[in-house]
C-alpha cells in the first residue's frame, strides 16, 4: 500500500481509525445492490460493530444480523430496523430473551427448532432454518472458515431436511461463503435453485448469508444482481444477504508506533500493537495485513519484521520492507482493519486496547472511545 491516509501527527497510538469517506463508498455498493436486485441487505455484526458508523450505514441497509443475544441487543439498541439472529444452539433462557429483541430467529437443526418453535411462533417472530447445502466457495483459511467443511456444526444436512416442520418455516438460510467474489455468490444461488427448489417454494424468503465480498476489487456486482433477480423470478420469494466484512473492507486502519528495533539475525520492530491482541486473524487465518508505505522483503531497501509487544513468541505480524530504516517513534499504519479486528481483540498480557476513532470526510479526527486499566480489570472481575 502506498498512499497514507491524512491522519493527525499527534494521534495517540494504537488506534483503530474508521475512514468515513471509504465507508460511504462501500455503502453506495450496498445501496445499489438493494435497489437493483430488490433484495434486503443486513450488516453482520460479528464482523463489524461500531455504533459510531451506524448512522451512515443505516441509510443503505435493512438492519443487522447477530450470532447471539448480545449482538442482537446491540443491533436493536444502536442500529434499529430489522434484527435477525442465528446461533448453532441457544442457551437456557436465551430464546425467551431474544423474543423481545429480534424480529427473525434462525435455528440450526431439527432438535433446536423443535425445542423453541412454539414459543417463537406465539411471539409472532419469523422462523428461519439454516441448511448445509454441501456447497461452499470459502476462499479464506481452508476448513477453519468453511461452513460446509466435513463435520461442520453449521446447518441441517440435506439428508435431514424431511425432519423439519416446513409449514412453520418462513426463511431458509444458507450461509456457506467466506470472502467470496461473485463466482461464489452466484454459484451458491444457482446451487440452491438446482438442489433445494422444492423447499424454496415452501418459504417466504431465502437468506444467502454472508461472505459476499461485494466491495473487493474484482467483484462483479452486476452478476450478483442478475442472479438474485433470476432466483426471485423463478421462485417468487424474497432474498436476503448478510455481508459483514464485505461492507467494511478497506474502510479503516490500525495505527501503531515503533517502540524499539531489536536485532536477532534481522531487524525486528516491536510495536505498541499486536497480532495476538489487536488483529488475531493474522495468526488464526493466517494472513499478512497490508501496511502503508511498505513492500515485500527486498523491495524497498530496508527489511524488517513487525512484531507485537506481548510475551507470546508467535506474536509476529510479518516481514516487510521500507524505504528507510525504522526507528522508535515511527508510525506504522496497517490497512483493512475494520473487518473482525475490533470485534475480536483482547487484553492478553494487559495490553491496552486501541482507541476507537473516526476520520470524518472533512478530515476531522475524533476518538469515540478510549480504553484504560479499568476495562482490563473489570473484564477479570
Amino acid at each position: 500500500m502506498t498512499t497514507l491516509p491524512a491522519l493527525p501527527a499527534d494521534l495517540t497510538t494504537p488506534a483503530y481509525v474508521l475512514d468515513m469517506a471509504a465507508l460511504e463508498r462501500n455503502m453506495a455498493t450496498a445501496a445499489r445492490l438493494r435497489r437493483e436486485a430488490g433484495c434486503r441487505v443486513l450488516l453482520a455484526t460479528k464482523a463489524f460493530a461500531m455504533p459510531a458508523a451506524f448512522g451512515l450505514m443505516r441509510e443503505s441497509l435493512d438492519g443487522t444480523t447477530a450470532s447471539g443475544e448480545y449482538e442482537a441487543r446491540l443491533g436493536r439498541e444502536t442500529f434499529g430496523k430489522e434484527v435477525h439472529v442465528y446461533a448453532p444452539a441457544y442457551g437456557p433462557g436465551e430464546v425467551e430473551r431474544l423474543l423481545s429483541i429480534a424480529d427473525h430467529i434462525y435455528f440450526n437443526s431439527p432438535g433446536q427448532i423443535g425445542l423453541y418453535l412454539a414459543q417463537a411462533k406465539a411471539a409472532g417472530r419469523e422462523i428461519g432454518i439454516r441448511i448445509n447445502p454441501g456447497y461452499s466457495n470459502a476462499t479464506l483459511g481452508g476448513a477453519l472458515y468453511d461452513p460446509c467443511a466435513p463435520c461442520s456444526r453449521f446447518g441441517t444436512t440435506m439428508d435431514r431436511l424431511g425432519e423439519l416442520p416446513w409449514g412453520d418455516i418462513d426463511i431458509m438460510h444458507t450461509h456457506t461463503l467466506c470472502e467470496s467474489l461473485h463466482d461464489g455468490s452466484v454459484g451458491l444461488i444457482e446451487h440452491v435453485a438446482r438442489t433445494l427448489g422444492d423447499y424454496v417454494r415452501r418459504v417466504k424468503a431465502v437468506n444467502f448469508g454472508g461472505g459476499h465480498f461485494i466491495n473487493k476489487p474484482g467483484y462483479d456486482l452486476s452478476a450478483l444482481i442478475a442472479a438474485i433477480k433470476a432466483f426471485k423470478a423463478e421462485f417468487g420469494v424474497d432474498v436476503i444477504l448478510e455481508p459483514g466484512a464485505g461492507l467494511v473492507v478497506d474502510t479503516g486502519y490500525l495505527v501503531s508506533s515503533v517502540l524499539d528495533v531489536h536485532w536477532n539475525e534481522k531487524d525486528i520492530a516491536i510495536l505498541d500493537t499486536s497480532a495476538s491482541t489487536h488483529m488475531p486473524d493474522v495468526l488464526e487465518v493466517p494472513y499478512k495485513p497490508p501496511v502503508f508505505e511498505a513492500g515485500e522483503p527486498g523491495e524497498r531497501g530496508h527489511d524488517v519484521i513487525l512484531a507485537g509487544k506481548t510475551c507470546m513468541t508467535g506474536d509476529v505480524i510479518g516481514e516487510y520492507s521500507f524505504a528507510r530504516k525504522l526507528k522508535p517513534g515511527d508510525r506504522v499504519v496497517f490497512g483493512d482493519m475494520m473487518q473482525y479486528s475490533l470485534v475480536k481483540n483482547n487484553v492478553f498480557n494487559g495490553t491496552p486496547l486501541p482507541d476507537l476513532a473516526v476520520l470524518d470526510k472533512d478530515g476531522t479526527y475524533r476518538v469515540v472511545k478510549r480504553f484504560g486499566y479499568r476495562d482490563f480489570a473489570d473484564k477479570l472481575g
